[in-house]
């Protein structure tokens, strides 16, 4: 994938994250940015999320980082902003290109048989106020990630859900977003459950 081109599939998203890996000893936001564009919500929305799903998610507090990077893009989206703006400070954040490729590399597959099997459906769903109404779904998502972080792989299921979402959006899938959102609801389900269940056995 050139720089500056908008993917058009999930293996687009990860392909083009598996080569910046693989060019740069160190991976930046604003590589992620470079490479996509800046008015791709959606890859994003699907990157930042799949980090969190890989290896690199077991690192103390990457979650949280994540969680709010994400919730500033999704303020954006809420806005109705037609492109990605982040401070440079948040640009600058970066993680191993090895290990990013590597977990990228993972997901090909996945990704391919993914891309098969989505496409074209329900299109009034992709019209508002459904990705405004998806967008303010991701922020409670990621709220819900800094308490998860203390249970062990709870804070994957809102990113999950964040990754479907952004999924949807970036195939233009008008089904996928909805099942994305009724996953979202029970990810929230499943936080304040999880949380409950925390503070009452403590």
């Amino acid at each position: 994938m050139s720089h500056g081109k908008e993917p058009e599939s999930l293996k687009d998203v990860v392909g083009g994250i598996e080569g910046l890996g693989e060019e740069k000893k160190d991976v930046t936001l604003g590589d992620a940015l470079d490479a996509f564009g800046h008015r791709s919500f959606s890859p994003l929305l699907i990157v930042l999320p799949l980090v969190e799903l890989s290896p690199l998610g077991g690192i103390p507090g990457f979650p949280t980082v994540l969680a709010v990077i994400i919730s500033l893009i999704a303020l954006q989206l809420l806005m109705g902003r037609s492109h990605v703006w982040l401070p440079d400070f948040v640009q600058s954040r970066s993680v191993d290109g090895k290990k990013l490729a590597k977990a990228m590399s993972k997901l090909n597959r996945t990704a391919e048989w993914i891309d098969r099997r989505i496409g074209d459906r329900l299109d009034w769903m992709l019209n508002n106020p459904w990705p405004k109404l998806a967008a303010l779904l991701i922020l409670m998502l990621c709220l819900s990630v800094p308490p998860l972080e203390f249970i062990p792989f709870a804070s994957s299921v809102p990113m999950l859900a964040v990754a479907c979402v952004g999924l949807a959006l970036l195939v233009r899938d008008g089904l996928l977003l909805l099942l994305a959102m009724i996953a979202g609801g029970g990810s929230m389900i499943f936080a304040i459950a999880t949380l409950l269940s925390g503070s009452a056995s403590g």
